[in-house]
């Protein structure tokens, strides 16, 4: 595959501007890119497309390329004979095929790289899904599991994963406070409250969603980008959401790859149906802009007990 097989999108310079800009800061900019891809079963055709979209995403002058969930294997989790292959893609860390392609791409180019695996578990059972982060120096910045895992038609992860350990570490990369849930993370305003509350700026949300096998005319692409750039707009985040595309098994996989800004407005956006490349500028003193309106200083912690109310329990519901 050449660079020339991603659609590439840009976005330099802030070009929404910041509306709740009522001072100058310092102007701190972090160019980000994601590439959007198709998962191949040639191992070396598969990595050599990666390599392009990084490469691709570094020349247009990203610090931190981001890759999309599973970063390396097949979506693996559609049903039960498929997660009865999973075990196939486990890796180590830090020594598996994952961290070793994120790693040479990142000491190549002088970048950080993001990328999402299979992580084998101490004991042999279910791994974790995984996301990491290899500095421009080699070194593994970040590891965070997957904390909630999907178990309904197409996306039965509870066969495959176990949940995550790790919490809500925040990672300094490329000067920004970053955080990297993954995939199904995305839907909880609880998780991105959080990454908010301990300092992260930007929440990367390597991703594998698409068609809903067993509702075949239920399109969540709307509500899935509506969902996560919410959770930035209520927590002042940039968001940044690499997809997949193609067809595996029963998934239609529906890319549409974002970046989202503290507003909670799209930036870039890919298509639904080929690989693309997106590059942006991300203003980080939108997040100080948007805050000073108070969304997180008028907060009633004290208030907000029901929230961890075990689950299940849910005052007025049906029985």
């Amino acid at each position: 595959m050449s660079q020339t097989d991603y659609a590439l999108l840009t976005s330099f310079g802030s070009p929404l501007g910041s509306p709740g800009r009522t001072r100058p800061g310092p102007g701190t900019m972090l160019r980000v890119g994601l590439v959007q891809m198709r998962w191949q079963a040639d191992e070396g055709a598969h990595d050599e497309a990666l390599r392009a979209g990084v490469r691709l995403a570094a020349d247009q002058g990203a610090e931190l390329v981001c890759l999309p969930e599973l970063t390396r294997s097949p979506y693996f989790a559609t049903d039960e004979k498929a997660a009865a292959g999973a075990s196939l893609y486990l890796e180590d860390l830090p020594d598996g095929p994952t961290t070793r392609l994120a790693t040479e791409l990142a000491v190549e180019l002088g970048i950080a790289v993001h990328a999402s695996l299979y992580e084998q578990a101490l004991d042999g059972g279910l791994g974790y899904n995984t996301a990491i982060c290899v500095g421009p120096d080699g070194a593994l910045l970040a590891r965070t599991r997957k904390l909630h895992i999907p178990r309904f038609p197409g996306y039965h992860e509870d066969l495959c994963f176990r949940p995550g350990d790790t919490g809500f570490p925040v990672t300094t990369v490329a000067g920004a406070r970053f955080g990297f849930p993954t995939c199904w993370d995305e839907w909880f305003p609880e998780l991105a409250r959080v990454y908010a509350l301990d300092g992260a700026q930007v929440l990367v949300h390597p991703t594998a969603i698409g068609s809903e096998p067993e509702w075949p005319q239920f399109d969540t692409r709307p509500m899935w980008e509506h969902a996560i750039s919410a959770n930035g707009l209520a927590n002042a985040l940039f968001m940044v959401v690499p997809n997949r595309v193609g067809a595996e098994g029963p998934i239609t996989f529906y890319g549409s790859s974002f970046i989202s800004d503290p507003y909670g407005r799209v930036m870039l956006r890919a298509p639904r149906d080929r690989p693309a490349v997106l590059v942006a500028d991300l203003d980080l003193d939108q997040q100080r802009d948007w805050l000073e309106f108070g969304l997180i200083r008028t907060r009633r912690p004290e208030l907000y007990g029901a929230l961890t109310r075990p689950v299940g329990h849910r005052a007025g519901a049906p029985s």
